[in-house]
């Protein structure tokens, strides 16, 4: 266990270390192109993507598919709408939302316990323990939502 953690450390680490090169690298790119240096990182610089910027407004981003997923009869948007009665759609929508920026999807999963934990009512689960959840539940819920949430902006 001690040795899984250590790697993760590791691995955590190295993509930091390979962030910041980047990052570096970027730098002095700018230092010594300049303003040339966006053709290295950037495919269509000379593109019509300014004239189009206005286009891609239209577009409903990931929050908005959130919502309208919170808004169905789903079983599990259902639940989190019970659970989650004091809050609008749109700020479990953004804290969803957040959790979703993990990278790996055990990240996510416990991502989005923690924000289901810290945000329902206490003793609205089965009381399982001392705290008034029962966290094998939270858990699974965490792990349906998160199927369902990926399957709706999969299509985004």
């Amino acid at each position: 266990m001690i040795e899984n953690n250590s790697t993760g450390c590791q691995e955590k680490l190295d993509n930091f270390l390979q962030a910041v090169e980047a990052a570096q690298k970027l730098q002095d790119d700018i230092i010594r192109y300049g303003l040339e240096a966006a053709h290295f990182y950037v495919e269509d610089v000379d593109g019509d993507w300014l004239e189009k910027w206005s286009e891609d407004d239209d577009q409903e981003t990931s929050i908005e598919y959130i919502i309208n997923f919170l808004e169905s009869s789903d079983r599990v948007a259902v639940k989190l709408r019970k659970q989650f009665k004091d809050k609008s759609l749109t700020e479990i929508a953004a804290g969803l939302e957040s959790c979703l920026s993990f990278s790996q999807k055990a990240d996510r999963i416990f991502a989005i316990k923690d924000f289901l934990l810290y945000n329902f009512k206490t003793g609205e689960m089965n009381s399982a323990n001392s705290y008034g959840y029962d966290t094998i539940n939270l858990v699974s819920l965490a792990e349906e939502l998160l199927e369902k949430l990926l399957d709706i902006l999969d299509e985004f």
